[in-house]
């Protein structure tokens, strides 16, 4: 008699392999590229998954309560912002993340998005191939002796003060959970940073105190022709706010890796402003990044379901 194995969810169409490996005694069902709510939904009410790994898509109340076996939601990366966490303890579903397992990843991008911006790279590229050569009037931004404001210094923060130390960049860093800092960086309010900052890296999670903190108010401490870099959540910015900093100079160059909603699709509001530098919120993704994450989300998932095992057997 054949046995059936229970079922993850995985919010995407593909896995590590080597996450797949671990998972060897589970039933894998993939949600395709961009799964929706209403996908979601009747795939959990299909196959009553005992655990979901969350790699695209938002997991809310209606796809858990599809899935009355649900006990786990695991989430590839490490921004859990798309989980309802209200509703998943509610019903005693636990909640998991992979944290650290994409900050190289991140803090690369992050500084690919800094030196593009600051370097133009962007821009002289595109003028070369209309045929300029615009050696003679161009000059880019120095790093030595610019300051660096991280808003957040978790595991890529820390990664980002390094790096920028490394270019000769005095580092100052917003955090008020974190528990000490680095030698790498000073520790600064929010707004001594937005003053005092050449570069602003934004590496901070998305709640509702840090919903749209960048917004007209902030941007107005800006320095005239400020670097402004966001790879962490869309939600941190409000876009109206930074569209009018961009227009009057505040802001020389935005990089933004994230958005409020995804996927980022035309029309929209940075289709045409040209000292904008976008990517599709793929600044975790790399080909490391892509196992660490996978490993990281199936072991969460498989440490959660053996503590409850042994929780039942114990009462």
């Amino acid at each position: 008699m054949t046995t059936q194995l229970p079922v993850i969810l995985v919010t995407a169409s593909d896995l590590a392999p080597q996450a797949v490996s671990l998972l060897n005694a589970f039933s894998l069902v993939y949600a395709g590229k961009q799964p929706d709510e209403d996908t979601l939904f009747r795939l959990c009410q299909q196959h009553n998954p005992v655990a979901i790994i969350v790699r695209y898509g938002k997991i809310n109340a209606r796809i858990m309560d599809a899935a009355p076996a649900l006990r786990v939601i695991s989430k590839h990366g490490s921004g859990i912002d798309v989980i309802d966490q209200q509703a998943a303890a509610a019903r005693d579903i636990r909640v998991q993340s992979a944290p650290g397992a994409n900050a190289a990843a991140v803090a690369e991008h992050t500084w690919a998005m800094i030196l593009a911006c600051a370097k133009s790279v962007i821009t002289l590229d595109q003028r070369m191939r209309q045929g300029h050569w615009d050696k003679s009037t161009h000059k880019s931004v120095e790093l030595e002796g610019r300051t660096l404001g991280l808003v957040g210094l978790g595991a890529i923060g820390g990664r980002v003060a390094r790096i920028g130390r490394a270019f000769g960049m005095k580092v100052l860093a917003f955090d008020p959970f974190a528990k000490s800092f680095p030698d790498e960086c000073e520790s600064a309010s929010l707004d001594e940073l937005l003053q005092q900052a050449d570069i602003i890296s934004l590496h901070c999670p998305l709640t509702e105190q840090t919903r749209q903190m960048i917004n007209a108010e902030k941007l107005a401490l800006f320095k005239k022709g400020t670097i402004l870099v966001n790879t962490a959540r869309g939600g941190l910015i409000d876009d109206d706010a930074l569209l009018a900093a961009l227009n009057n100079g505040t802001v020389a160059w935005a990089a933004l890796d994230s958005f409020p909603t995804e996927p980022l699709t035309a029309p929209h509001i940075w289709q045409h402003v040209e000292n904008v530098i976008l990517s599709p919120h793929i600044g975790g993704v790399s080909d490391n990044s892509y196992v660490k994450m996978g490993t990281v989300a199936a072991s969460n998932i498989l440490n959660v379901l053996e503590s409850l095992k042994n929780a039942s057997a114990v009462s």
